[in-house]
């Protein structure tokens, strides 16, 4: 197999740093933009963007970015961000300001969701434009076939909403890049494995069978964002074009990986997608700051290679992940699965921060010794069954026209107002959702 190496001077001996797997060789672009990075939500807020400047590190100390095609992405702009999102809120991204926040119109805040999840902090809009941009450039490598897999780690935002954010995600990059493929892509398969529900994502695809979204994901109709049990198949033309696979606390890697192939493989093959877009929240893994599974880093990364082995133009974009240094670990390794090697087990010596991997200093820490598995091999089998039921729905993939006349524009759906109504049902579910959970919370203070 051929290797790449680095040279250790404690043993003076050359190190391999990664290896190739099979001949074949994808072409991968990676997209990213140093400046994300360097963003801050607040020193309590559990997100914390400088997990990229981690994984950037990390790729380039393992020498991918010598196998991979890099661009440095430009922001996206006030009107690609319209597409999905309304005129205002935007607006009002682009305007506010910790400095201003106090003298914006009463209810603005509410309005918008804004609070300790979401909070406004210094260059918010540009922030945010930036990530965003970065999943547009990724979607247009794809469409112009110069990459067959593109990645964009700082993507992944999946709860944000039309008009507000949420969970942390003020704008929705996955639908964005979603409705730029849909402008050459009959179909988009939108695989989410995050810890949490991909609800923002859903919600824009639910009155459509150009796109099918399937998020595997925690659920027990308290834990954020209070959505995404079985039953939610989408609606209209959209209807049983997609799923959901609630999961427990602890769920570990053999069960995660079995239900995940089983799962994708018949959906892949009967839906037959032309574009994957796969999100990799990290917060799945174990030891996550706000977790409660126990997957394991290869685990993790096995359920990217399996859907990276169907040969399916992917755009892969990062989530959530609330544990810096392993979610540098894990991006850092699905970069190497994405192209077809196998990441050494020791970090390399010359890593910037490397102090921050100690005591270990290994890219597969032991991550799944912390919550007991409450997912029984019957609930397991039962939400198999839910879903192959669903997969029989499809009856084979949906015919898609693509002449000009059916070109997707703002309206990807072609929403009737009576499914207008219900969304807007859904959205006000979510808001009550949202409201009882700030009362409990009140409550709790003394």
């Amino acid at each position: 197999m051929e290797s790449t190496f680095s040279y250790d001077e404690k043993t003076r001996k050359e190190q391999p740093l990664y290896e190739f797997g099979s001949t074949y060789c994808p072409r991968v672009s990676y997209h990213f933009n140093p400046k994300v990075s360097n963003y801050h939500y607040g020193v309590r807020h559990p997100m914390k963007p400088f997990r990229l400047m981690l994984t950037d590190h990390l790729v380039s100390s393992y020498g991918l970015h010598q196998i991979m095609d890099l661009y440095e992405t430009r922001a996206a702009t006030k009107n690609e961000m319209t597409e999905f999102h309304t005129a205002d809120y935007i607006n009002f991204l682009c305007k506010v300001t910790p400095e201003n926040l106090s003298k914006m119109p009463r209810g603005t805040l509410e309005k918008f969701n804004i609070g300790d999840d979401c909070p406004i902090f210094q260059n918010l809009f540009t922030y945010s434009s930036l990530y965003a941009g970065a999943s547009l450039d990724a979607a247009r490598k794809l469409i112009n076939d110069q990459s067959d897999i593109a990645i964009n780690w700082s993507g992944g935002l999946h709860h944000a909403k039309k008009n507000n954010p949420s969970g942390f995600c003020y704008v929705n990059d996955i639908v964005l890049a979603i409705l730029s493929l849909l402008r050459y892509h009959p179909r988009v398969l939108y695989i989410d494995i995050d810890l949490h529900h991909g609800d923002g994502v859903q919600e824009a695809f639910y009155t459509t069978d150009r796109v099918y979204t399937i998020s595997f994901h925690k659920y027990n109709g308290e834990f954020f964002p209070g959505t995404g049990n079985y039953d939610e198949v989408g609606c209209a033309s959209g209807k049983h074009f997609a799923m959901n696979v609630p999961l427990d606390d602890g769920i570990d890697d053999d069960s995660y990986i079995n239900l995940f192939k089983s799962i994708i493989d018949p959906l892949i093959t009967s839906y037959k997608p032309t574009v994957i877009i796969q999100q990799c929240g990290a917060d799945s893994l174990g030891h996550d700051r706000l977790g409660c599974f126990n997957l394991n880093i290869k685990a993790h990364g096995e359920c990217v290679k399996f859907v990276r082995s169907f040969g399916i133009p992917m755009l892969v974009v990062g989530g959530g992940g609330y544990t810096p240094r392993n979610v540098s670990r894990l991006w850092a390794y699905e970069t190497g699965v994405l192209n077809n090697v196998l990441l050494s087990k020791d970090l390399p010596e010359d890593i910037p921060f490397r102090d921050w991997f100690g005591p270990d200093y290994s890219l597969y820490p032991v991550l799944d010794d912390l919550y007991e598995n409450k997912n029984s091999k019957k609930y397991l089998e039962d939400i198999r069954i839910r879903c192959y039921e669903s997969i029989r729905y499809l009856q084979g993939a949906p015919s898609v026209r693509m002449d000009a006349d059916c070109i997707p524009t703002t309206d990807i759906s072609g929403i009737t107002p009576e499914e207008e109504d219900l969304i807007k049902e859904l959205n006000e579910e979510d808001e009550s959702w949202r409201l009882i959970q700030m009362e409990k919370e009140n409550a709790k203070t003394p």
